[in-house]
């Protein structure tokens, strides 16, 4: 079975569904863009949406290997319009000007976890399924979350799961974890969730697992997500073309709060409109169908001036 069919086999849980589609082709086809970049590309359910009906050109960067095997069969359609590249969206301006473009026409990037890597247990992402403590988007990169969790001190782990997990315990959960190393390196996932589940209890609060903070801060640590995130809203907006378009989904505020910030900044220069003044939140009827998308915003900009 192909990776696309692997895809759509498993496509009726709606655990693939891109978040917000209608909406966002709405905002980045306003201009008939001639050229697409999709800083996290993933599977393609995105880029498919925006290509379909169009002549643009679509390049989509990711750092999961995987996930472009996957996009590249669903597009495979759309073959001679699209560039599909393995990298990191802080590199966006390196890999726009290997591809030989200096402007996008519309920039999107969606910060959300993909579902195709969150649900395999090789790639140790999910406290629901045991799996080796690893988290990496690009296997490629040596850090993995067994060396956070291994390696570093108790002091660092504690800011690591307050400041990217907001976790409230983050003293008590680190302290935990020094603890429990010292009798052996912690190697699953199944490990890490029963030592929160230890400091913080098993049971559920308002349906969210007491790990979920912890696995999130060291998802982000492991895959530098803040200083990404800093370095694409910094050099991001000067790639847009006159009338282009950048857009966003985060999913937490660690994410949406500098997406925010920054885009209102870039608004009060007189180069850049505010396209979405609020966030733009997925309908009840989407959140119904695809729960993974309620904690979604979506914002965007566009350029008006040089």
């Amino acid at each position: 079975m192909s990776l696309v069919a692997a895809f759509e086999a498993e496509k009726s849980d709606r655990l693939h569904e891109p978040v917000m589609v209608a909406e966002v082709v709405a905002l980045l086809s306003a201009h008939a863009p001639n050229l697409i970049v999709e800083a996290t590309v993933g599977t393609g359910g995105h880029a498919a949406a925006l290509l379909r009906g169009t002549d643009a050109r679509l390049l989509g960067l990711d750092r999961d290997a995987d996930a472009l095997d996957v996009a590249r069969e669903r597009l495979a359609e759309f073959a001679d319009r699209i560039m599909l590249r393995q990298a990191d969206f802080a590199e966006l301006d390196d890999a726009m000007a290997e591809c030989g473009f200096s402007q996008a026409d519309a920039i999107l990037a969606d910060l959300g976890m993909s579902s195709f890597a969150l649900d395999d247990p090789a790639r140790g992402f999910s406290f629901r399924l045991d799996g080796p403590l690893d988290m990496r988007m690009d296997r490629r990169q040596p850090m993995r979350a067994y060396d956070i969790v291994n390696e570093e001190s108790e002091q660092e782990l504690a800011r690591i799961l307050h400041d990217y997990g907001e976790e409230r315990a983050s003293r008590r959960i680190a302290r935990m974890i020094v603890d429990a190393r010292r009798r052996g390196p912690l190697e699953t996932t199944a490990d890490l969730r029963a030592i929160v589940e230890r400091a913080l209890g098993a049971r559920r609060r308002g349906g969210v697992s007491p790990a979920t903070r912890t696995f999130q801060a060291l998802r982000i640590a492991v895959n530098r997500e803040v200083d990404c995130l800093a370095s694409l809203l910094t050099r991001g907006p000067a790639l847009l073309a006159l009338r282009g378009r950048l857009a966003v989904i985060a999913y937490h505020s660690l994410e949406d709060r500098p997406v925010k910030e920054r885009m209102r900044e870039l608004a009060q220069t007189r180069a850049y409109s505010l396209i979405t003044p609020k966030a733009i939140k997925p309908t009840g009827a989407e959140i119904a169908r695809n729960p993974r998308a309620r904690s979604a915003r979506l914002r965007c900009i566009e350029r008006i001036a040089q």
